[in-house]
């Protein structure tokens, strides 16, 4: 029960899109991190470091303060929270963010090349997904190469030599974009391998981004 637990909805979203993220092939073994901001605006709600999803419940998901100091939780956030809290700390649109290690777009990163809008889903990270340069893995300077690559343009980016990064109104969000970028990535890849792509032009991914803020049910 997390009815007693502090920012139980928070961390109980946590918990279980890591088993989702898994699930959908976006990461490997304890790879890839998520993170949710708490309703108070001032706590996130991270994945632990180095535990298998499927062993993570709510009550085991760390709390830290939007400065990275951890305020809550037996287990250590993971180490890449200042990149989560640097995204946080940047965009008063996010709530959410996830980092996966999927493996088409994480082939992108590691050559430094954007994936661009040769299938009109790329709409839901920007025009394109941007590549933030190599910064090492848990550090502050990736943080704000991260916040410095997506700006308020983009909900997602590649980490060069790395993987992928993607943000949302929550966690759940975050993930969607995070399977959007991986699907667009795949499809650019086998386009690449069978012709040349054809990349939508500028206006209309940026029509397309405007009708995707009002898709679905409400």
């Amino acid at each position: 029960m997390t009815e007693n637990l502090p920012h139980g909805v928070e961390r109980t979203a946590i918990s279980e899109l890591g088993r989702e993220m898994l699930a959908q092939g976006l990461t490997k073994g304890t790879g890839g991190n998520l993170s949710q901001l708490c309703a108070d605006g001032e706590t996130v709600a991270v994945s632990p470091s180095g535990v298998p999803y499927g062993e993570v419940t709510p009550e085991c998901v760390p709390l830290v303060t939007l400065d990275g100091d951890q305020v809550a939780g037996d287990l250590d956030a993971s180490s890449e929270t200042p990149m989560h809290t640097a995204v946080l700390r940047c965009r008063d649109d996010v709530g959410g963010v996830v980092h996966t290690h999927s493996p088409y777009a994480s082939t992108f990163a590691s050559i430094g090349e954007p994936i661009p809008a040769s299938h009109y889903l790329i709409a839901f990270a920007g025009d394109r997904v941007p590549v933030a340069r190599y910064e090492h893995p848990g550090s502050e300077a990736l943080g704000e190469r991260v916040a410095e690559t997506m700006g308020t343009e983009y909900d997602a980016c590649l980490l060069q030599n790395h993987g992928t990064i993607a943000v949302g109104d929550t966690a759940e969000d975050a993930l969607e974009v995070a399977t959007m970028v991986e699907y667009c990535a795949r499809i650019h890849y086998q386009a690449l391998n069978v012709g040349d792509p054809i990349i939508l032009p500028d206006e209309e991914v940026t029509r397309l981004r405007s009708t995707f803020e009002s898709y679905g049910q409400h």
